[in-house]
C-alpha cells in the first residue's frame, strides 16, 4: 500500500516548490552527482565508468523527480536513503534510472556506504527499484533480488517479459580469477557485456560478450535491445610498445584461461594485424597496420540472438576514424567510401528513441576523453528494421563545433553553445538534455591543503538540465532550465583525503515518467534458403536447435562469402573460391583465392604487470585464438588452418561455434594466409542459428553491383550430412 506524505516529507516538498519556467507534460526523473573533474575511469567517462570506488564515483548524489508544475522531490531522501555532510554508512551515489512500461516504477543503480576515515574498501553498484512516484506518495526503494552480489551491475532496463537487462562486470562464466576483464585499449577494467536477470527465479544469462564493453541498453519500440558498443578489435598497444623497445608495461601471455595457468615468456598475438606503430611486427610484410576504435549503435534480441550493428550499419556509413587499406601492394584497396550519409560522426553515446518518430534515435557524438562523454547532439534516421544501412543518415542537432573541445586560451566559435549529454525527446516533442556552457576540456581548477588532508575539487563543467530551442538556421541551442539548481554540503574520504563539495551538483540522465506501449518480443527465424536445405535433408528446425542448445553450441551460416558490401574497399573485394566457379569481382584488380573460413575465440590470456614490474595486475585482457573449444565440426583436411571449415563450392559456409563468448573470423587462401577479416567481435547464444548472406554482407548491393545472395547454402547440407552420419542428428 502506498502511504501519503506527511511531516518532514511534505516540508521537503514545500521547500522545493519553486517551479522553473520550462513547461513539460509528464514528470521527469533524473540524478544528481558530485562534479568529479577527472575523466578517466570515472562515473561519467565514455568507458571504464562502472566501478564504485569512492574516489572515482563520489558520494552524495540522489534520484530526483520534477513534476509538470516545476515542483522537485528528492526521491532517495524521501525513501530514507542518502545523507548530507560527512558521507558514511548511509551515503549513496545513483545512476541510470529507467522507467517501467507501466510508468509506475523506476529501476536504477545505486552504491551505498562510504568510509568515515581513511579506509580502502571495495564497493559495488547494485540494482534497485523505486515505487511511489506520485507527488503525494512516499517512495519505497527495494533491492532487486538474485543479482550478482559482488560485481558492478549498472544501466538496467526493463525487458518485455519482466526480465531485467543490464550491464555487469561479472566475469566470463563466473570465473573470479578472470576478474576484472581488461579492455582492449588501456587494459583498464571493463564490463563484460549485457546480462539478463529474472529476479523472481534468479535466472541469469549473458546476452552479449563484449571484450571492451557494452553501454546503456534499452528496448526500443521494435523490440530490439539497443546499446552502444565499444568496437576495439585490435592488437594490444601496451604489448606493441613492449615489443618495440619501451619495456614499461610488462605484458605477457598466460598458457590458458585457467586459474593455474602458467605465465609464459611470450606476448605473441595472431589476430588481427599489428598496429601501425608496431614497426617490429610489420617489418618485411605487406601490411598497412590496423587500428580500430568506434563507439557505435548495436542491436540484439532480448534472448541475446541476432547481435549486430543497428541495421548492419558500419564505419562506411557513419564515418568515424578511417581504417587504412589492409595490404600495401594492392592499389585497389582504399579507406575511401561513398555512402548516403554525409554527416559523419566519431561516436554515438547515450542513445534514446524519439517517441514521436520511432524511426529515429538521438544521442551524443563526443570525444573519448575530457568531456565526460558530452558533446554534440545528433539524430540517426531510418533506424526501423525495415530500413537498410545504406538508407540511414545523421542529422546534426546542435552545431558541429559542440562535438569537440576548445583548446585552453583559444576563443570558441560563436556557434559553439557548449557540451551536451543525456538527450531525451519527450512525448510532447520537447528536447531536453544535460548541458554545460564550457567548451574546453574539463580539469580540476580546485585546491588542496598543503598537508593534503583536505581537497576542494572544482570542475569546469556545470551540467544542468535544460530544454533546447530550434533556431532559424536549424541548429538547436540551450533554452530554459528545469531546476533552479541543486546544492548539497558533501564531504567524504576518497579514501585518504577528505574531499569537499559545496557548489551545485550535476543534473544528469533525465527520463520521462509515463506509461509506454510494450513492444512484441522479437524471435529469430530461418530464411527460406536454409529451411529448404533442412527440408531436403529431413531435419526440422526444432531438431537442429535442440541439438545445438543441448550442447551449448550455435550454428553460423553464410550463403556466399565472396560477396562484400560495395562501400567496403579497405580489404580485398575480388574474391574467388579455390577450385570452383564461385566468385564476385568488383574491378579488374588483383583476384584473391579463398578456401577456408577460420574462426577465432576471445580467450582471456593476456596479463599485465603493475608499475613495479614484479607483481601482476588483477584481471586479463582477451586475445583472439583459433577456435579450439568446439570439436563437432567436420575434421580438418591436411594443411587447413586450425579452427576452420572449408568454404563450399557455391561460396557458402556452415560452422558450429561456441556460445556466450566473443568470436571473430577471417577468410584464408589455400595456404592459410588471411584475405578478409571481420573487424568486430560477435557472440552467439545456445541454440542460435545465425544466417547472413556473406561474412561482410552487402547492405543493398555487393562489389559487383549485385543483390545479396539467396542461394541454398551447400555448406549447410554438407554439415547436416556429416552430423547425421555421426549419429548426432
Amino acid at each position: 500500500m502506498i502511504k501519503k506524505l506527511t511531516g518532514f516529507s511534505l516540508l521537503l516538498l514545500a521547500q522545493l516548490s519553486n517551479p522553473c519556467a520550462a513547461a513539460i507534460s509528464y514528470p521527469i526523473a533524473f540524478v544528481t552527482q558530485v562534479p568529479i573533474p577527472q575523466d578517466f575511469c570515472t562515473l561519467n567517462s565514455t568507458f571504464c565508468n562502472h566501478q564504485a570506488d569512492i574516489d572515482i564515483t563520489g558520494r552524495g548524489g540522489d534520484l530526483w523527480i520534477r513534476y509538470p508544475d516545476g515542483t522537485l522531490k528528492n526521491l532517495t531522501e524521501a525513501a530514507g536513503f542518502g545523507q548530507t555532510g560527512l558521507q558514511g554508512n548511509k551515503a549513496i551515489q545513483v545512476r541510470d534510472p529507467a522507467v517501467h512500461w507501466n510508468g509506475k516504477k523506476i529501476i536504477f543503480s545505486m552504491v551505498m556506504g562510504a568510509p568515515t576515515h581513511y579506509q580502502v574498501k571495495r564497493y559495488y553498484w547494485q540494482l534497485y527499484e523505486i515505487t511511489g512516484l506520485g507527488k503525494n506518495e512516499i517512495p519505497v526503494i527495494t533491492k532487486v533480488p538474485n543479482q550478482p552480489a559482488t560485481y558492478n551491475n549498472v544501466s538496467p532496463a526493463y525487458g518485455t517479459d519482466e526480465r531485467i537487462i543490464f550491464v555487469s562486470d561479472r566475469p566470463l562464466n563466473g570465473l573470479s580469477h578472470l576478474y576484472p576483464q581488461l579492455d582492449e585499449y588501456e587494459e583498464a577494467p571493463s564490463v563484460t557485456g549485457l546480462w539478463s536477470l529474472k529476479p523472481s527465479t534468479g535466472l541469469l544469462a549473458m546476452l552479449t560478450h563484449a571484450p571492451s564493453g557494452d553501454f546503456n541498453p534499452f528496448v526500443d519500440s521494435f523490440g530490439r535491445v539497443i546499446f552502444t558498443r565499444w568496437d576495439h578489435l585490435q592488437q594490444d598497444q601496451q604489448a606493441a610498445a613492449d615489443r618495440n623497445g619501451t619495456p614499461h608495461w610488462g605484458t605477457f601471455n598466460y598458457s590458458s584461461e585457467s586459474a593455474t595457468a602458467t605465465v609464459l615468456n611470450s606476448r605473441k598475438e595472431i589476430f588481427p594485424e599489428p598496429l601501425g606503430f608496431d614497426t617490429l611486427s610489420l617489418a618485411g610484410t605487406n601490411l598497412g597496420g590496423h587500428s580500430f576504435n568506434h563507439f557505435f549503435p548495436w542491436q540484439v534480441n532480448e534472448d541475446g540472438s541476432e547481435l549486430e550493428t543497428v541495421n548492419h550499419i558500419g564505419r562506411h556509413e557513419l564515418g568515424g576514424s578511417y581504417v587504412d587499406a589492409v595490404f600495401t601492394d594492392d592499389p585497389s584497396l582504399t579507406y575511401l567510401a561513398n555512402s548516403f550519409n554525409q554527416n559523419k560522426i566519431a561516436n554515438f553515446f547515450q542513445i534514446k528513441q524519439d517517441p514521436a518518430n520511432p524511426n529515429a534515435y538521438i544521442g551524443i557524438n563526443a570525444p573519448e576523453f575530457g568531456t565526460h562523454a558530452s558533446g554534440q547532439i545528433v539524430r540517426l534516421k531510418n533506424v526501423a528494421p525495415s530500413h537498410n544501412a545504406d538508407q540511414m543518415s545523421v542529422d546534426y542537432i546542435t552545431d558541429k563545433s559542440t562535438s569537440s573541445m576548445t583548446s585552453d586560451g583559444a576563443t570558441p566559435a560563436p556557434e559553439n553553445s557548449g557540451h551536451y549529454r543525456d538527450p531525451v525527446i519527450l512525448s510532447d516533442g520537447t528536447l531536453i538534455a544535460a548541458h554545460t556552457s564550457e567548451t574546453r576540456q574539463d580539469r580540476n581548477d580546485g585546491t588542496i591543503t598543503p598537508d593534503y588532508a583536505n581537497a576542494y575539487p572544482q570542475s569546469r563543467y556545470a551540467f544542468r538540465l535544460r530544454t533546447l530551442k530550434k533556431q532559424a538556421n536549424g541548429v538547436w541551442t540551450p533554452d530554459q532550465l528545469l531546476t533552479q539548481g541543486i546544492s548539497k554540503d558533501i564531504h567524504y574520504y576518497d579514501p585518504d583525503t577528505l574531499t569537499h563539495y559545496t557548489d551545485g551538483l550535476w543534473e544528469l540522465q533525465p527520463v520521462e515518467v509515463k506509461a509506454r506501449v510494450k513492444p512484441a518480443r522479437r524471435i529469430s527465424s530461418l530464411g527460406a534458403p536454409e529451411l529448404r536445405v533442412l527440408q531436403e535433408e529431413g531435419v526440422t528446425e526444432a531438431e537442429l536447435r535442440k541439438y545445438l542448445k543441448n550442447r551449448g553450441l550455435a550454428l553460423a551460416i553464410m550463403r556466399n562469402v565472396t560477396q562484400r558490401d560495395d562501400s567496403d574497399k579497405q580489404q580485398p573485394f575480388n574474391l574467388a573460391v579455390e577450385g570452383s566457379a564461385a566468385q564476385t569481382v568488383g574491378n579488374n584488380g588483383k583476384l584473391y583465392n579463398i578456401a577456408h573460413f577460420q574462426a577465432f575465440q576471445a580467450d582471456q590470456i593476456r596479463g599485465i604487470r603493475n608499475y613495479d614490474s614484479t607483481t601482476v595486475k588483477p584481471g586479463r585482457r582477451v586475445l583472439a585464438q583459433p577456435l579450439h573449444s568446439v570439436m563437432a565440426n567436420p575434421p580438418l583436411e591436411s594443411g587447413a588452418p586450425k579452427g576452420s571449415v572449408k568454404i563450399a563450392g557455391d561460396g557458402s559456409v556452415a560452422m558450429l561455434l561456441p556460445t556466450r563468448r566473443a568470436l571473430s573470423w577471417q577468410l584464408t587462401d589455400p595456404q592459410g594466409n588471411f584475405v578478409v577479416r571481420e573487424r568486430n567481435w560477435l557472440s552467439l547464444q545456445p541454440g542460435e542459428i545465425r544466417t547472413c548472406p556473406a561474412c561482410h554482407a552487402p547492405n543493398t548491393k555487393d562489389q559487383a553491383g549485385q543483390a545479396t545472395a539467396t542461394n541454398t547454402p551447400e555448406a549447410l547440407r554438407q554439415l547436416l550430412i556429416f552430423l547425421k552420419a555421426n549419429g548426432s542428428l
